[in-house]
């Protein structure tokens, strides 16, 4: 009895139609071919763009150094202050260079001067040397003709010896024919006297007139010997002065070096007095500031850091599975962590050289016989396109991670 109302009580169970059964296994195939579907066109779409997270935001890094040695005076920055292109940082002692740059300055006006007496004197031994020549070849021409003078005084000489001789010869014959007249009384003695008187004279003028005739030979000698150390002279200025011109003209150019030596110390005194000054090369953030007043900088050493937020690129290490359809002049756009996922757009500049592995201090060998095959990444460049106007606050700096996202389709 029990039995039958326990049977009596049981839910009657109704049976599925035909119809219920088809409609659901219809859901279920739908289901399954949208889900398919998706996952299809997911796929498909994942093949336009590659993304990486190993990336980062890049930039150079100016270290300013001293270019001189001295003591720091004065220190214009601090730490992660911003400044500008050409903006004074710190300044040096400067006293010993102004005094370096005096020095060097007095050094080249005396350069100057020697230069301008030195080509002043060229064309004064030019002329020197002209007037020289000429001057040797007057003496030679007037010593010419007083050899010519002297000769003809010679002849004249020779005549007036011939002509005392005569005169002497004649008037010795008088007193031969005198000498028996006067014996004989036929002319007085007076006469004779006076023809011995003149015999003796004629004698003396003979003896005079060879005695000059002996010194205008010698004359004639002196004046060819004047002659031909005119000659000498001459020869000798034809052949040093355009020596002597040449010289000079030597001297004159080597000045105009030393010239320029003493201006090239000016300019470098210059270059130092200015070197004292240390100023921003870019526009940045000063970091790693190691510079204080009173201290000793020496040449080459580092006083500070300027990071420049303006010139920046992306570093990504992709995947060398991720580089077959990759190439420079892609869009990309970049995610940065740190700024809440913040986009920029850029695109890929260059694909680097060989992989970060390769290029690392110690690069792998894999000729051990352990060779273990593992993914490679490769360096790509991504610089931003609109980086002034997306980076207005100029929020993005060196070293932020980002993700970059590239369109190779």
């Amino acid at each position: 009895m029990a039995e039958q109302e326990t049977k009596n009580n049981a839910p009657e169970v109704e049976e599925e139609s035909p119809e219920k059964k088809t409609r659901r296994k219809l859901v279920v195939i739908a289901v399954v071919a949208l889900l398919a579907i998706g996952a299809a066109l997911f796929y498909w779409h994942s093949t336009f763009t590659e993304d990486t997270d190993d990336a980062q935001v890049d930039g150079d890094l100016y270290q300013v150094s001293s270019r001189i040695a001295g003591q720091v005076i004065k220190v214009y920055v601090e730490d992660n202050q911003a400044v500008k292109a050409g903006d004074l940082i710190a300044e040096i002692d400067p006293k010993d260079f102004q005094v370096a740059l005096e020095q060097a300055q007095a050094n080249l006006a005396n350069a100057e001067a020697a230069a301008i007496q030195a080509n002043v004197t060229v064309p004064i031994t030019s002329i020197t040397s002209n007037t020289s020549i000429n001057t040797t070849s007057s003496d030679v021409q007037g010593t010419q003709a007083a050899v010519a003078q002297s000769q003809k005084e010679v002849q004249a000489a020779e005549a007036r010896v011939a002509q005392a001789k005569a005169n002497a010869i004649k008037s010795d014959l008088d007193v031969d024919r005198y000498k028996p007249l006067v014996e004989k009384d036929v002319i007085s003695k007076q006469q004779f006297d006076a023809a011995v008187a003149q015999a003796a004279a004629n004698r003396a003028a003979v003896l005079e007139a060879e005695s000059n005739l002996i010194g205008q030979q010698e004359a004639v000698r002196q004046a060819q010997q004047r002659l031909i150390q005119a000659r000498s002279q001459a020869m000798q200025a034809a052949k040093n002065g355009p020596s002597q011109v040449k010289v000079q003209q030597a001297r004159a150019q080597a000045a105009l070096a030393d010239v320029k030596q003493a201006q090239a110390r000016v300019d470098q005194a210059k270059l130092n007095l200015s070197y004292t000054r240390i100023t921003a090369p870019v526009s940045g953030i000063v970091n790693k500031k190691n510079v204080q007043v009173g201290a000793n900088l020496s040449v080459g050493q580092d006083v500070l850091t300027i990071v420049p937020l303006t010139d920046l690129w992306v570093t990504a290490n992709f995947k060398e599975t991720q580089l077959d359809k990759m190439r420079p002049g892609q869009d990309v756009t970049i995610k940065v962590d740190a700024l809440g996922g913040r986009k920029f757009h850029g695109k890929v500049k260059q694909i680097g050289g060989a992989t970060g592995s390769r290029l690392s201090l110690f690069p792998p060998e894999n000729a051990t016989g352990n060779y273990v095959k593992v993914v490679q990444r490769i360096p790509v460049r991504i610089d931003f396109t609109n980086l002034a106007d997306e980076n207005k606050d100029l929020s993005l700096r060196p070293g932020f991670s980002v993700t970059p996202i590239v369109s190779v389709k």
